[in-house]
């Protein structure tokens, strides 16, 4: 199987973290991630062309051909959502912008794919995160590791996708845009 590279994203405001990783169906490797980050005093429009823009570099740099962007779960603070959800809008607009396959992961998907439990805390899917990329030490912030276990999610979900030293596949599946 060819190597696929994706981009993993886990939305937020404030910081939407983002993961690039390269699949060939068996091992999983590493290759950008980070957290974009955009100040809270910084007024809504300017924040989204912020991400928006950030997005579209990370996408222009690495060169991907799928995207993987996490669904929102339930928050209690409709601001908060709103927020979040318009977001996650500009992230998957720069991916399909670029033309690149888009799919989406609830947060238990990602945690059953990553880690073989659909309930797995924060440590936990952070520890596989670094096992499964083999990276020296957990991926700090949290949204940086959340990005890169929806990139493995989108990886373990491919059709073609072995047991071999990435792990189990996950329950993920690719929604049309």
């Amino acid at each position: 199987m060819a190597t696929i590279r994706i981009l993993g994203i886990d939305p937020g405001l404030a910081r939407m973290g983002y993961g690039v990783v390269d699949s060939d169906g068996i091992r999983l490797r590493p290759v950008a991630y980070g957290c974009i980050e955009t100040p809270a005093h910084t007024p809504l429009p300017e924040r989204l062309k912020t991400l928006y823009e950030a997005v579209q570099e990370v996408i222009r740099r690495h060169r991907p051909v799928a995207a993987a962007v996490e669904q929102l779960f339930f928050y209690r603070n409709t601001t908060t959502a709103f927020a979040v959800g318009q977001a996650r809008g500009v992230a998957i607009l720069a991916a399909v912008q670029a033309g690149l396959e888009l799919a989406e992961y609830t947060p238990m998907q990602v945690k059953q794919a990553v880690s073989g439990y659909g309930k797995a805390d924060k440590g936990q899917v952070q520890e596989m995160v670094r096992i499964l990329l083999a990276l020296p030490a957990r991926p700090t912030p949290d949204d940086t590791a959340d990005a890169l276990a929806v990139a493995i999610a989108h990886a373990h979900a491919r059709p073609g996708h072995s047991r071999g030293e990435a792990g189990a596949p996950g329950t993920g599946r690719q929604q049309a845009p």
